[in-house]
């Protein structure tokens, strides 16, 4: 998890200006990122793309669509890869009525695992890069069907 959120903060502080936000946000804002471990375990690179909408989200002071589920493990170079767990993912997405899910290209093949009512339910992103997900999961941006 802290990979994650260091991957995140990385490519952020080194394509600021290209995402819209101030580049010297970093000499302005002390960032924390805390993740509340409770009942449930967290661990493993998975959550890395929804760290960075979310701090994207805050820079940018744009709110993230509240339909929109992700995972997605991702690289200081802004690439998304695969994780696993999609098919528990997805449907536990499913259960908490998201409709809308962002994955890893490479993970399109394990959406084969997940049953046909889910499938044909939900609408999914395939990215293959983390500026591919703003649009789709940021308000007030450009949602692009892929």
């Amino acid at each position: 998890m802290k990979e994650s959120a260091q991957a995140a903060l990385s490519y952020i502080r080194a394509n600021a200006e290209k995402l819209g936000i101030q580049p010297d946000f970093y000499d302005k804002y002390d960032i924390h990122i805390h993740v509340p471990e409770g009942a449930v375990p967290k661990e493993g690179p998975s959550a890395g793309i929804t760290m960075f909408v979310a701090l994207v989200s805050v820079l940018k002071g744009v709110p993230v669509n509240k339909d929109v589920a992700m995972t997605g493990e991702i690289t200081l170079r802004g690439r998304v890869l695969p994780v696993g767990g999609i098919k528990e993912k997805v449907l536990g997405a499913y259960r908490a009525n998201i409709r809308t899910i962002i994955l890893p290209k490479a993970n399109e093949i394990d959406i084969e695992d997940i049953p046909e009512k889910v499938r044909s339910n939900i609408k999914f992103y395939f990215i293959d890069n983390v500026e591919e997900a703003l649009n789709i999961a940021l308000e007030n941006e450009h949602r692009e069907d892929t």
